[in-house]
């Protein structure tokens, strides 16, 4: 079952940041905006002082995937936008999923499990 889309417009991306509350950890930085629906969208955002294209896409794998694995704890209906800092490109998945798990927390869009 599918909980979550992407965000790709930057419409939306700049809603979020101006309207939404954020949190951060040493690698990532999370914002979080309600959408009134009953999904989660997720944006993905990994600047070039990351690295070059594949340690970029590399970085945007282990997000989508960390968030993927704990989908079903993160609470339904918000806006989640993730920007990589430069210490993301020496992320494992396991940090990737422990970061996401600590932001979701933080922000209050995930369950304590």
């Amino acid at each position: 079952m599918e909980y979550s889309e992407s965000l790709k417009k930057n419409r939306d991306f700049q809603q979020v940041y101006r309207k939404g509350s954020s949190a951060a950890s040493r690698q990532f930085v999370m914002y979080v905006l309600e959408n009134g629906t009953e999904k989660n969208r997720l944006g993905i955002s990994v600047s070039k002082k990351v690295g070059n294209s594949v340690v970029r896409h590399r970085v945007t794998r282990l997000v989508r995937e960390g968030y993927r694995l704990q989908e079903q704890q993160f609470l339904r209906g918000w806006d989640i936008v993730v920007i990589a800092r430069t210490p993301a490109a020496q992320c494992t998945q396991e940090e990737a999923k422990e970061n996401l798990r600590y932001l979701g927390k933080k922000l209050h869009i995930r369950e304590a499990v």
